[in-house]
């Protein structure tokens, strides 16, 4: 089976990214795994119905280990992926069927402040630090270092 695009908009992470690393052709490789939920809409009026769709989603090294440090639990993303057929046969030769989604791209959708305050919440440690606003005392000012006339 040829690999199809699933797109999964304005989606919530159902718990925290599970992040391992596992052997790959060059060493260890970081793989992380989601949960995505989003909701769907038909009908109107009385009729409105929403359902659920819940995905399992699994990011690859340098994109896994982001994931891993900025989400968390309810982080609101959009993801583009694909899925391919993962067919199998077990250990006691039993077929087992399934579907694997992999990301292809994901945006965060939460702003800095909202993504900071869910890592304080969630203990996950020190938020990233600020950019300073202002120059630092040491170096001086461009205009205090030329005067206006030069």
């Amino acid at each position: 089976m040829a690999n199809v695009q699933v797109i999964q908009r304005h989606a919530h992470l159902a718990s925290a990214v599970k992040l391992e690393f596992v052997n790959g052709r060059e060493g260890k490789v970081a793989k992380a795994v989601l949960t995505a939920i989003s909701n769907s809409r038909r009908g109107s009026g009385d009729e409105r119905s929403e359902e659920a769709t819940a995905i399992q989603w699994t990011l690859w090294a340098k994109q896994a280990e982001h994931a891993a440090e900025y989400l968390g639990k309810g982080s609101h993303v959009n993801i583009v992926g694909r899925v391919r057929n993962n067919h199998y046969q077990d250990s006691d030769g039993a077929e087992v069927y399934g579907l694997a989604f992999t990301v292809d791209e994901i945006d965060y959708l939460d702003s800095k402040a909202e993504g900071e305050a869910r890592r304080a919440r969630e203990g996950a440690g020190d938020p990233p630090a600020a950019a300073p606003s202002a120059p630092t005392p040491s170096r001086k000012a461009r205009n205090e270092r030329q005067p206006a006339h030069a």
